[in-house]
């Protein structure tokens, strides 16, 4: 599963900080904590390639470039200069999306028939969300009925985008591995589909 990162207006800030042998390398974006991405692992869309003694290949933006240690590369804006994402479509034409939710990284699949966005009950636990004092209601999901609890997610971030005080539900059973994108974050943002490739832009 590929996940295509376009860097928000502004122009975001690759920086190769190290390499860990030819495994993993470490990067940072925009000057934050530095992260050990692994070889062909993704990360806020940035995926590891290659890894050599002083270098790495990183693919973002729908592109691989090789880095040197220390070095940066800050990527384009969109040509509106509103924030935008890019995303791939797997094999089977799903769109995957490796978001924070509160500053903590989930997976997801874009979702336009979910009202909100979802998150499993393991994931939501892991974020801290106390969701069970939340009003709660029967939903249906690919593995059966199971019981949905209401909640406000403080911050949804995706690439550059990041949006507040978003609608979600929580999911104890049947959701799966990960979470699903749904409309309350995705109608504040315009979406364009171009083949295998879906560009998100912020609306407001």
């Amino acid at each position: 599963m590929l996940l295509l990162f376009a860097l928000p207006a502004g122009a975001a800030d690759v920086a190769l900080i190290g390499v860990i042998g030819d495994r993993a390398a470490v990067v940072a974006i925009d000057g934050g904590e530095p992260k050990t991405i692994k070889l062909g692992q993704t990360w806020s869309g940035v995926r590891v390639v290659a890894v050599e003694k002083t270098s790495a290949t990183i693919e973002f933006e729908g592109r691989q470039r090789v880095l040197q240690l220390g070095q940066h590369h800050r990527g384009a804006p969109a040509s509106d200069g509103r924030q935008s994402v890019t995303l791939s479509a797997d094999a089977r034409g799903h769109f995957f999306a490796d978001a924070t939710v509160n500053d903590q990284p989930v997976r997801f699949v874009v979702d336009t028939g979910a009202s909100v966005v979802v998150l499993s009950g393991a994931d939501a636990a892991r974020l801290g969300i106390d969701w069970r004092k939340g009003p709660s209601a029967s939903m249906q999901t690919a593995n059966g009925a199971t019981t949905g609890y209401f909640v406000k997610l403080d911050r949804v971030r995706l690439g550059g985008i990041e949006l507040r005080n978003i609608d979600g539900v929580v999911v104890e059973q049947g959701l799966g591995s990960f979470g699903l994108l749904g409309m309350s974050f995705l109608n504040r943002l315009e979406m364009r589909r171009d083949g295998e490739k879906m560009e998100l832009i912020r609306r407001f």
